[in-house]
């Protein structure tokens, strides 16, 4: 993971986590222990809560798919360094918000999200 581009988003758009039950299975110790991670940044990087709870849903049973979406927030997280709450007293901020529905969008459970940052 020390290499690799940075991504613009914390999740590909087009493809969603299912359970996956064909898939390879992979360290559910070192799985939990990156979502611990992302849970712990997401205190001050609250662009990447989504995601991150998307992926938490599979720590059961997480396979190479489950962890390729983890790896990608980490890609991320490199790319936008700069970005999370800074409070400096000389300079003025910029608020950048993003919101995003979806109908039944969870292959799983056909629950509707929705989620704001």
């Amino acid at each position: 993971m020390e290499t690799g581009d940075s991504v613009e988003t914390p999740m590909e758009i087009k493809d969603k986590l299912d359970l996956d039950q064909n898939g390879t299975l992979v360290d559910a110790t070192k799985y939990r222990s990156m979502i611990g991670t992302l849970m712990y940044l997401t205190s001050s990087r609250s662009n990447i809560v989504h995601a991150n709870c998307l992926c938490a849903r599979y720590e059961a049973k997480p396979t190479e798919k489950h962890l390729k979406e983890v790896k990608r927030i980490f890609h991320y997280l490199r790319g936008t360094v700069d970005m999370g709450l800074w409070y400096t007293k000389d300079f003025g901020f910029e608020l950048t918000g993003f919101l995003d529905a979806d109908y039944a969008g969870c292959k799983d459970s056909f629950k509707s999200t929705s989620g704001k940052t």
